[in-house]
C-alpha cells in the first residue's frame, strides 16, 4: 500500500527506500514499541527487524556465557560444579528448545500466509544428509552411553541415564524440524521464532563445548592409563598412582558388553560435535530469514543439478589418493593403538599429507587463477546462506590453521633437523597454506553467478545421446555398448570450454580429497598428539587444549568444504 501524502518520518527511523512486496495483504509487517511512530510502514517493520534480532541475539549471547560459565567452573573447580550440575542446566534448556520446537511445528508454521517464502539456497541436500548422519550417529552415542551407565548404575549417579534419554528425544525433534522447515522465510511471530532459534543456538555451542571439554579429559584418561600400561609391564604394581585404585573401584560385571560400549562411544564421539555444529549453521541461516521477503528476481529460474560429466583426471587421482589415504588410516590405526606406536607410522603419515597438500593447493591456485579469467560477473545478491558459508569456511579454517602454528614454534624450538620433527614442521606449513588456497578458491567461486549451458553444447549433447540410442538397438555385445558408452562420455567431456572442464576436474578432485581428510581425525588419526613433540614442549594439558578446541573445528571445516567445493562444481 502507498500513501501519496508526504510524511516526515520520526528521529529513530532511517530514509532508505524499500519496495512493497506485490500482494501486501498477505505480509505480517514486523512492529515494535521503539518505532511505534514511524510513519512509514516499511521502515518500521525494518527497524523492528533489526531490534528483534538485537535483542534474540543478546538472548543467546548470556545464555552462552552462564552454559560456559557453568562448563569452566566444572573444569577448575570439580567440587561446587559437578558434571552432574552442567548436565542439569543443558537439560532444563534442551526441554525448553524441545517446547518452542513442538510449538513451531503445530503453530506457528500453520498459521495462515506463516511460510510464504521459501530460500532455496539454504539446507542444501549435503548438510541436511550431514544433519541426518550425524544426528543418527549422536543417538547411537547416546545409547552406548546409557547402555555402559547402565551396567555400571551401582556406581554412577541415575543423571548419567537421564541426562543422555533427553539427548536422544531433543536431536530427533530438531533432526526432524532442520530437515523439513530449514527453508522457511517464516512471516509471523517474528520475535518469538528469533528467540527460540538463538536459544536452541545457544544450547548447540553448549553441547559441543561441553563435549569438546569431555574429550578432553576422556583422551587423558585415557593415555593416562596407557602410561600405566606401560608401567605394568616393567613394574611391580605397587607402583601404581593412588588413582588407578579409585578407577578400579567402578568395574564393570560383563566385561564383553562393557568393551562393545566403549569401543562404540569412543568410535562415535567425534560425531556428535560435528552434529552440533552444523545444526548452529543451519539454525543461523533460519534465524537470518526471520521475516524475511524474497522477490522474484531473487528466485533462480534455472537450478543446476550435479552430474558426473565432464570430468575424468579429477576423479581419477580423488579415486587414488581417498585409496592410498584409506591404507595410511588402517597402518596407522593398528600401530598407534599399541602400547609404544612406532615412529615409521608416524613417518608414512606425514609423507602421506606432504605429497597430498601440495596437489590440493596447486589445484585451488590454478582454480582462482582460471575464476580470474572467466571475467564473470559477481552475484552481489543478498543470500545469507553463500554469507554464512564464508564466515564458516574462514572461522573454521582457524582450527587446523592455529594448531599448526603452536605446532611450528614447538618443532622449531626442540629439533627441525630431526626426521619425524621435520616431517611434522613441512605437514604443518603446508596445512596452512593448503587451508589458505582452498578458501580463496572456494569463496571466490561462490560469489560468481550461475552461467547455464549454452545451447550449442546441449544439442550436441542431444545429438550424441539421440544418436546413441539409434545405434544402441543394432549392438549385439556387451563390449560395443560400453565402448560407444565411452565414446559418448569423451565427446560430451570434449563439448565443453577448456576453462569449465578444468574447473570441474580441480573442484571434485578437491572434494574426494577433503572427504579423505576429514575421515581420517574424525575416525581417531591424531598424531599432533600422539606423536609427544608438542605435547612434551607446552605440557599435557596445554596442548590438549589446544588439540581438542583445534581437532573438532579441523574436521567441520573438512565437511564444510566438501558443500562449498561441490558447489563451485556444480555452477562452473
Amino acid at each position: 500500500m502507498s500513501d501519496k501524502k508526504v510524511s516526515r518520518p520520526c528521529h529513530h527511523c532511517k530514509s532508505r527506500s524499500a519496495s512493497a512486496p506485490t500482494d501486501t495483504s498477505k505480509i505480517h509487517y514486523e512492529k515494535f514499541w521503539l518505532y511505534r511512530h514511524c510513519s512509514s510502514v516499511q521502515l518500521r517493520d525494518r527497524q523492528a527487524q533489526k531490534a528483534g534480532q538485537l535483542f534474540s541475539g543478546l538472548l543467546a549471547v548470556n545464555v552462552v556465557f552462564l552454559g560456559s560459565a557453568f562448563i569452566s567452573s566444572m573444569i577448575f573447580n570439580k567440587v561446587a560444579i559437578t558434571l552432574a550440575d552442567v548436565w542439569i542446566l543443558l537439560s532444563i534448556l534442551k526441554v525448553l528448545c524441545l517446547f518452542w520446537i513442538i510449538y513451531y511445528l503445530l503453530g506457528t508454521s500453520q498459521q495462515p500466509h506463516a511460510v510464504l517464502f521459501r530460500d532455496s539456497h539454504a539446507g542444501a541436500i549435503w548438510i541436511r544428509g550431514s544433519v541426518l548422519l550425524f544426528g543418527s550417529c549422536s543417538i547411537l552415542l547416546k545409547v552406548f552411553q546409557i547402555g555402559y551407565s547402565t551396567l555400571l548404575i551401582h556406581c554412577k549417579s541415575r543423571v548419567e541415564i537421564v541426562f543422555p534419554s533427553i539427548g536422544i528425544l531433543f536431536i530427533c525433534t530438531q533432526a526432524y524440524f532442520l530437515w523439513h522447515h530449514s527453508k522457511d522465510c517464516i512471516q509471523v511471530q517474528h520475535n518469538f521464532t528469533r528467540c527460540g532459534l538463538m536459544l536452541t543456538i545457544a544450547t548447540n555451542l553448549l553441547l559441543w563445548l561441553l563435549a569438546v571439554t569431555n574429550d578432553t579429559l576422556h583422551m587423558e584418561i585415557e593415555s593416562e592409563l596407557r602410561e600405566v600400561e606401560q608401567r605394568l609391564a616393567g613394574k611391580a604394581p605397587s607402583s601404581h598412582p593412588h588413582w588407578c585404585n579409585e578407577t578400579t573401584l567402578c568395574t564393570c560385571p560383563n566385561m564383553t558388553i562393557c568393551k562393545v560400549f566403549q569401543k562404540g562411544y569412543i568410535l562415535l564421539y567425534p560425531f556428535n560435535t560435528e552434529y552440533c555444529l552444523v545444526c548452529c549453521s543451519v539454525l543461523y541461516v533460519m534465524w537470518k530469514n526471520v521475516g524475511r521477503r524474497i522477490s522474484h528476481h531473487h528466485i533462480p529460474h534455472i537450478k543446476p543439478k550435479f552430474k558426473l560429466q565432464g570430468v575424468v583426471f579429477g576423479p581419477l587421482l580423488g579415486t587414488s589418493a581417498v585409496i592410498i589415504g584409506a591404507c595410511v588410516f588402517m597402518m596407522y590405526q593398528i600401530q598407534a593403538t599399541s602400547l609404544v606406536p612406532s615412529r615409521q607410522v608416524f613417518v608414512i603419515y606425514y609423507s602421506y599429507y606432504i605429497v597430498l597438500l601440495p596437489l590440493m593447493s596447486v589445484g585451488a591456485v590454478i582454480g582462482t587463477i582460471i575464476h580470474a579469467l572467466e571475467k564473470k560477473e559477481l552475484d552481489t545478491l543478498k543470500n545469507p546462506t553463500r554469507s554464512l558459508d564464508v564466515v564458516l569456511l574462514m572461522g573454521a579454517a582457524l582450527g587446523q590453521i592455529g594448531m599448526s602454528y603452536f605446532s611450528i614454534v614447538a618443532l622449531v624450538a626442540t629439533d627441525p633437523k630431526d626426521l619425524l620433527n621435520s616431517l611434522a614442521l613441512s605437514y604443518s606449513v603446508l596445512i596452512i597454506f593448503q587451508n589458505i588456497t582452498q578458501n580463496v578458491f572456494v569463496i571466490d567461486g561462490l560469489h560468481r553467478q550461475r552461467t547455464p549451458p549454452g545451447k550449442e553444447e546441449d544439442t550436441k549433447e542431444e545429438q550424441n545421446r539421440e544418436a546413441y540410442s539409434q545405434r544402441r538397438v543394432s549392438m549385439l555385445e556387451l563390449g560395443q555398448e560400453i565402448r560407444k558408452a565411452s565414446l559418448s562420455y569423451i565427446q560430451t567431456y570434449s563439448h565443453l570450454s577448456w576453462k569449465r572442464r578444468v574447473l570441474r576436474e580441480i573442484s571434485f578432485f578437491l572434494v574426494l580429497c577433503n572427504i579423505i581428510l576429514w575421515v581420517m581425525p574424525t575416525f581417531g588419526a591424531h598424531p599432533i598428539f600422539e606423536n609427544g613433540m608438542e605435547r612434551s614442549f607446552y605440557g599435557y594439558s596445554t596442548w590438549f587444549v589446544i588439540v581438542n578446541f583445534g581437532l573438532p573445528l579441523g574436521v567441520f571445516y573438512r565437511m564444510h568444504s566438501v558443500g562449498g567445493l561441490l558447489e563451485v562444481y556444480v555452477t562452473a
